[in-house]
């Protein structure tokens, strides 16, 4: 086969299409810890002594962890006044422990200083090939970046279907060949080591990483009026009545006529895809057809090619350019994206592997002044139970970040106290908190910013892990310990 290294000629200019993620709104409270907020103090709902020194806070602070109440478990805290540097309280400061999900503040940290708050991802979509009377023999090669916004629900459109309807109105009308999905801009690794293997199996949160991901590599499942159907079809096969007995992201629901046995399930559920790159290259397909171009072109992973393509003076047909990198941490820090994570982690390194993007990550720690021996970076979402991190590294990590060029990208990420939609929506309202949460089983992490009641900012790292009380008891007491930075007094025995 002949390959061109130019477009045929009678598509439109290359079109670059940047677009936003939709916004998530936030509680409107007062937020001090905005780095870029004109007035140095903002009134606070929170009613705070006109001083507390820094012995009596650290006494406060002992109070709280030393109540008889509060459930056995390892903790490891670290407290610094980012305004004088001096650590407030250190608790197993040096103690290697589960981050959960505030390992994304790692990930959100370092791809801010590596690749800036303005970088872009941007996948590619190519003809090797000849263009016949409006149909395209050859390859139609999808190239992919790493970009986890690509078809992602909280982009404003499906750059695939935009892609098929282009090619329609640009003249063609069969595509015969292959169509390709290149995934080779990260190692062929779908998983970090670590994940809970009934994760990966059928929670929502936890698809597969790849260099081509489209649609969050989840496929909808549809239940209506006794049929199942998958988008794109086919894609899956079904062997039971049900996908799977565990709850993906969505909901089903089952009716039932009162006296008889007939039940109906209906609704729509979310399951991780095995391979994101066939995964994508089948939606295509499936938009080309949608649009009303006639396909007959094998589905083709570039990891069962023997040569995989070349690009070196090839020009796209179409191209997908992400949201910007400012945006892109807000869902990963608000919304506890792991596969954003995984992605911005992924793409850390120039081989997309889980190793070197560790190791950058590591460096940056180094840089910031934290000790890095001894911890143990596995995946860039906290998903894994060999991720080691210790308070200590945690917190100089956001200290470095209140004085980076890229402050105010950093913090606009975190979750408000009580911000709507976010993982703080229920806890501390009114707290003049910035901060991301994390949970795994017996494992929950709380690190951030939060004004102190002299209106000093304060940089936290709670960490909890070993415990067998029920997960609301750490929580509140982490809520409580979050307060009492903010007030500067032991929360009322009302509250706890």
């Amino acid at each position: 086969m002949r390959l061109l290294r130019r477009p045929f000629l009678f598509l439109a200019p290359l079109a670059l299409a940047a677009v936003g993620i939709v916004a998530w709104p936030q509680a409107s409270v007062a937020d001090p810890l905005q780095a870029d907020s004109v007035s140095a103090s903002v009134d606070s709902a929170v009613t705070s002594p006109a001083r507390v020194s820094d012995a009596e806070m650290a006494t406060i602070l002992a109070e709280i962890l030393d109540d008889p109440d509060l459930p056995r478990a390892i903790w490891g805290i670290h407290v610094q006044d980012l305004t004088t540097s001096r650590t407030l309280l250190a608790r197993n400061a040096d103690l290697t422990l589960l981050p959960a999900s505030t390992m994304k503040l790692l990930t959100t940290a370092t791809a801010l200083d590596a690749l800036g708050p303005d970088f872009r991802y941007t996948t590619q979509l190519f003809h090797f090939g000849d263009e016949v009377g409006g149909t395209l023999r050859g390859d139609l090669v999808i190239r992919g970046a790493g970009d986890p916004t690509f078809g992602s629900e909280w982009v404003s459109a499906d750059p695939l279907k935009n892609w098929a309807e282009a090619l329609y109105e640009a003249g063609v009308r069969r595509v015969e060949g292959r169509i390709i999905g290149d995934d080779d801009r990260f190692e062929d690794a779908a998983y970090a080591e670590g994940w809970d293997v009934s994760h990966i199996a059928t929670e929502s949160y936890a698809p597969a990483s790849g260099g081509l991901a489209w649609g969050d590599n989840l496929m909808a499942v549809r239940f209506r009026g006794g049929e199942v159907s998958v988008d794109p079809p086919g894609f899956v096969e079904f062997v039971t009545d049900l996908a799977a007995e565990r709850r993906g992201g969505g909901r089903l629901r089952v009716g039932r006529t009162v006296g008889t046995n007939k039940v109906t399930l209906s609704g729509t559920i979310q399951l991780p895809v095995e391979n994101p790159t066939l995964y994508a290259a089948t939606a295509f397909a499936d938009r080309l057809a949608d649009a009303g171009i006639a396909v007959d072109a094998a589905i083709v992973d570039v990891d069962e090619m023997a040569t995989a393509p070349s690009y070196e003076g090839a020009e796209p047909l179409r191209a997908y350019v992400s949201p910007p990198l400012r945006e892109i941490v807000q869902r990963i820090n608000r919304k506890s994206d792991n596969l954003y994570a995984e992605h911005l982690f992924r793409t850390l390194s120039s081989n997309g592997s889980t190793e070197a993007s560790a190791r950058r990550v590591k460096d940056f720690l180094a840089s910031a002044g934290a000790q890095t021996d001894g911890l143990n970076i596995v995946d860039g979402s906290g998903l894994s139970r060999k991720d080691m991190i210790t308070p200590e590294a945690m917190g100089a990590l956001l200290a470095r970040m209140n004085q980076h060029p890229a402050s105010g990208a950093f913090r606009q990420s975190l979750p408000q106290g009580g911000g709507a939609g976010s993982t703080l929506r229920n806890r501390m309202r009114n707290v003049p908190v910035r901060a991301k949460t994390g949970s795994l089983q017996a494992v929950r992490a709380l690190a951030g910013y939060v004004e102190g009641p002299r209106g000093q900012t304060l940089a936290f790292v709670l960490m909890a892990n070993n415990y067998t009380a029920p997960d609301r008891n750490i929580t509140q007491a982490m809520d409580r310990i979050v307060d009492a930075l903010a007030s500067g007094e032991r929360p009322p025995a009302d509250e706890e």
